[in-house]
């Protein structure tokens, strides 16, 4: 039986699996619920209205039977068993008089069975009723409009013969019945089983190996697979006390049901920066698929490259899209389609780079039909808004930049992919190293040379850093600091690959570069001119335009795209985006067009494309004019921002001190290169102080205080690049700035050891916020030379551990300056509770310290109370979230009875019950300086309660009290009614009364 008290407890299950397919699967449920005489005829045209959201009709569902008793509940429970049992059923037992003489009211009756039986025969069907009369042509072109499936045309056909009164119902009732019956599900009809196994065994061949990041061999992905960070999306905002760091999601959890923005949406977006493993999730999601081994609930699995279908100049249909540039079936191409339009939720597309694409998403331009043809930006951006191929899973990657907030509306779910954790490097450094001893000198080395180890989080730069082990581990002079070094570090490795053995010493200054300058400059000129257009493909065509010989190809910067464009020899791409910008930033400094001009614009703080009514709108309504001709200069003008700063960065590391050498053994003159190096450093400087410029001025009597724009951080990084301490003390010089605020700003190790080389010449202490990024404990390692000039530093959910924290504790004790401290959200323990404790009891004008929602116990607690003993500054203690307990309330209580200073404490969600709460109340009786205290979410009850007013009675100081979430009745409430009788300083109580359930209905 079920109630409608236990369908209502059911509701969201059942909303979920009513929209967890299609809409076909949706409608099935009406079909059952039609022939039971559930639904009146009224109640089904109010919940087919086309162009609903799914969601919608499923609730309004739900409401409609609900409103009709338990029976109807009950009935749709076993419709929505009777549909999922249909999706298996060749066919379903039911028989009907064909000449009954209620042949409308039969229709309906059968309605499962004779919507199945139509499937196949649709078509046939209606020029029968056309010829005999019974619909129009208009009537006709309707049902077959190509946005419905077969069975929605069916549907619509039977629908039709209910309301019209001219013989249509009793028409379709005798020649359904003549119609023979289907002896298989559609997917297991033989094209389709064929069509299946060869689209798997396509798959497989193209996911197997990684060949992306590797010219000179190939790596089984199966052997050096490594998972990354994959984070849910958070939105910036207001975060409730509670709130606990980003969820993370393994990739078997993709299509799960856990962080959804939007029910009715079918596209997953995972965004990462340039280099973070995207394309390689992608690949692993296709291997898994295609070996059985996961994601079955698809039957097919589209798998596409961005960067590929930007050069499809002709239009594309859907049946194009997927049968001419994905797999073509062998046989019975329109039932395999029909298939695939029929059940749109067994198909998974996948679209790998949608940064690379030219345009940018617009719901300008709608195209509802699958058959007919469009430009591929119209088809890609109806396909994501689900106007093609409603209910078909997309999963898109792309960097964060070209993602617009107009996608964003259309999204199911959206994934931050953060690339390797710490422990996640070393376990793909053991993956690529399996002889004895080799990873571990490799994993040495890196936690010795903390810049190295920041820029590896990228898989990319642990991929490179695995193929120059051996450079690395008897290399001289230090390891790489910055992104240049490394670059240049593996250019060296792939010349000398390339050489013959012996016929070069080592290092590139020693005649090597010089040796292939040619090759190279060919293959920058290939680079920029890609840039330039948006090509990261190049055909034999334009291999030959760039004369690009064999021996240029042979170098193993260039490898053949892992999918192919039909219709001509396999087109080359560079190794990685990166390697694309390295060799544009290469060939600028080496070529003579590398103007003033073009080093202005490469380092402008705007962009290229910077004028007013671009920067008012966004960018996909501002169309791009025609490119002039002209140098390097005007071909770089249309290059996409994310790839200029790449390749602006990788400029400024080339045109460093430390590097010049190696341009003047490429015969760059003295005069120019001194030139060159001058207009980087002005350009930089001088965009910085833009940047800061161009924020409002303070308001009266406070600090200045800046969120930094999407440019500082790149600005920041080119700096770090070009290594001189005179350029970045220049940068910041004057700077007036109280607060620099980049959250949500993507910064990892890397951006925090270039900021701390710039941040730590500033001559004013400010405050350092870097909420919501991938600091990580190698990203406090690189904060710390900038400690000194801090008198705040935030670092809310940067998944720091306690290594991090001591680290950074012990240098924070010597800042003078540092007087406020934020960790929460983090995986701190009560591994790092020494440590703060130090800080504490060191650091006499300490003011603040929060560390919420982290995973410190009563044991840490205790060893805190201890530091708080011995702290006579502290203001602020936040530790809402944790798990104190009892014990830990007591031990900080006792500490907190004779504190001067502190102000405001928040044991928020701590677990801390009477016990607890009667040590709380014993400190209130003495402390003389807490203003607000917070307990919510905990379990004091009113035992704990009326002991915290027998505190209250006797504290002259507390303003402020919370208490919400604590399981207090009456009894509770009126001992704090009593205790605020005799209290005449505080100000607010909040708590929430509570009626337990047995009392709930008196």
């Amino acid at each position: 039986m079920c109630t409608q008290d236990a369908f209502q407890a059911q509701r969201s299950q059942l909303v979920g699996l009513l929209v967890s397919g299609s809409l076909e699967g949706f409608e099935s449920v009406l079909d059952w619920l039609l022939s039971w005489e559930v639904l009146s005829w009224e109640d089904y045209e109010g919940l087919s209205l086309p162009g609903q959201p799914l969601s919608r009709l499923a609730r309004r569902l739900l409401d409609t039977v609900w409103n009709k008793g338990a029976w109807g509940c009950e009935q749709l429970v076993a419709a929505v068993r009777e549909a999922q049992t249909d999706c298996q059923a060749p066919e379903l037992s039911s028989c009907w008089d064909p000449h009954s003489p209620q042949p409308a009211r039969d229709l309906q009756s059968h309605r499962p069975a004779i919507v199945r039986r139509l499937y196949s025969h649709v078509e046939g069907v209606l020029d029968l009723a056309w010829e005999h009369g019974f619909i129009s042509q208009y009537e006709c072109d309707e049902i077959r409009l190509p946005i419905f499936t077969s069975s929605q045309r069916a549907r619509r056909l039977l629908d039709l013969a209910t309301v019209k009164a001219n013989g249509l119902a009793a028409f379709l009732l005798r020649h359904v019945q003549e119609l023979p019956v289907p002896l298989a599900l559609p997917f297991e009809d033989a094209a389709c089983k064929k069509y299946m196994s060869k689209l798997r065994s396509m798959i497989s061949a193209q996911s197997r190996f990684l060949s992306t990041y590797d010219g000179a061999e190939n790596l089984c992905l199966e052997e050096i697979y490594t998972e990354n960070v994959l984070e849910i999306r958070t939105e910036a905002g207001l975060a409730e006390p509670l709130q606990k760091n980003p969820a993370t999601l393994g990739l078997e959890e993709l299509f799960s049901s856990r962080g959804r923005l939007n029910d009715d949406a079918d596209t997953l977006l995972v965004v990462g920066e340039a280099g973070s493993g995207k394309s390689t999730l992608l690949q692993r999601l296709h291997l898994l698929w295609a070996s059985g081994r996961n994601f079955q609930e698809f039957l097919f699995v589209f798998p596409f490259s961005c960067r590929q279908l930007q050069c499809v100049a002709k239009p594309l249909s859907v049946r194009t899209l997927l049968f001419e540039h994905c797999c073509w079936p062998d046989l019975g191409q329109q039932d395999v389609f029909q298939f695939l339009l029929d059940h749109p939720n067994r198909v998974l597309l996948t679209f790998d780079g949608f940064d690379e694409f030219r345009f940018r998403f617009s719901d300008r331009e709608r195209h509802c039909s699958p058959t007919d043809p469009t430009s591929v930006q119209t088809l890609l951006c109806n396909l994501l808004q689900g106007n093609l191929l409603k209910s078909a899973r997309k999963v898109l990657t792309s960097r964060p930049a070209a993602v617009s907030a107009l996608l964003r509306k259309c999204l199911r779910l959206e994934l931050c992919l953060k690339g390797f954790s710490e422990e996640g490097i070393e376990l793909y450094l053991r993956k690529c190293h399996r002889e004895p001893g080799v990873a571990d000198r490799l994993i040495r080395l890196l936690k010795a040379t903390s810049a190295l180890h920041g820029l590896c989080h990228l898989p990319v730069v642990s991929w490179m850093v695995s193929r120059c082990h051996q450079e690395l581990l008897w290399r001289g002079g230090g390891s790489p600091k910055t992104s240049t070094d490394l670059y240049l570090l593996i250019l060296q490795h792939f010349l000398l690959h390339a050489s013959p053995p012996g016929s070069v010493p080592c290092g590139l200054g020693s005649g090597l570069l010089r040796g292939r300058l040619p090759s190279l400059l060919r293959l920058g000129r290939l680079a920029v001119h890609g840039l330039g257009t948006c090509c990261y493909v190049f055909s034999a065509k334009q291999l030959q335009a760039a004369h690009v010989g064999p021996e240029d190809i042979s170098l193993g910067f260039l490898v053949h795209a892992r999918s192919v464009v039909p219709g001509g020899a396999a087109p080359l791409e560079f190794l990685h985006i990166t390697f694309q910008c390295f060799f544009a930033a290469l060939y600028l400094v080496l070529s003579a067009d590398l103007s003033p001009s073009l080093l202005r614009q490469l380092f402008s703080c705007h962009g290229p494309r910077s004028s007013l009514l671009a920067r008012l709108l966004p960018p996909m309504c501002v169309p791009r004019p025609e490119r002039p001709d002209g140098g390097d200069a005007a071909l770089l003008q249309e290059a996409e921002p994310h790839n200029l700063q790449i390749t602006a960065a990788f400029l400024a590391g080339l045109l460093s001190r430390e590097h010049g050498g190696l341009l003047a053994e490429c015969q760059v003159s003295e005069r120019a290169l001194l030139q060159r190096q001058a207009g980087a450093r002005g350009c930089l400087s001088r965009s910085l102080h833009e940047h800061f410029h161009s924020i409002p001025a303070a308001v009266p009597g406070e600090a200045k205080s800046v969120h930094a724009m999407p440019g500082f951080v790149w600005l920041i990084r080119s700096l770090y690049e070009m290594q001189e301490e005179r350029l970045a003390r220049e940068a910041v010089r004057g700077l007036k700035v109280g607060h620099l605020k980049l959250t949500f700003c993507g910064v990892g190790p890397a951006e925090c050891a270039a900021l701390a080389f710039v941040l730590r010449h500033l001559r004013r202490p400010m405050a350092l916020q870097l909420d919501h990024n991938s600091v990580g404990d190698v990203g406090v390692e690189q904060l710390l030379p900038c400690l000194s000039v801090c008198k705040a530093l935030y670092l809310r959910d940067n998944n720091i551990s306690d290594r991090g924290v001591c680290k950074l504790v012990e240098h924070a004790i010597h800042c003078q300056q540092l007087q406020k401290l934020a960790l929460f959200n983090n995986k701190l323990t009560d591994g790092c509770a020494h440590s703060l404790a130090r800080l504490l009891a060191c650091k006499r004008n300490f003011l603040a310290l929060r560390l919420g929602n982290n995973h410190i116990t009563a044991a840490g607690a205790q060893v805190l109370a201890e530091g708080l003993r011995a702290n006579g500054s502290l203001q602020f203690l936040g530790l809402w979230g944790n798990k104190v307990g009892d014990e830990g309330a007591q031990a900080l209580a006792e500490a907190l009875r004779d504190h001067q200073s502190l102000r405001w404490l928040s044991l928020v969600g701590n677990n801390i019950g009477s016990r607890g709460a009667q040590a709380l109340a014993l400190m209130l009786e003495k402390n003389v300086a807490l203003e607000e205290l917070c307990l919510e979410e905990n379990h004091l009850q009113d035992e704990g309660v009326c002991s915290l007013a027998k505190g209250l009675e006797r504290n002259s100081r507390l303003k402020v009290l919370k208490l919400s979430n604590n399981y207090i009745t009456y009894l509770g409430a009126e001992a704090l009614l009593r205790a605020l009788e005799r209290n005449d300083t505080i100000l607010e109580v909040c708590f929430q009364l509570w009626v337990p359930t047995e009392n709930a209905s008196r």
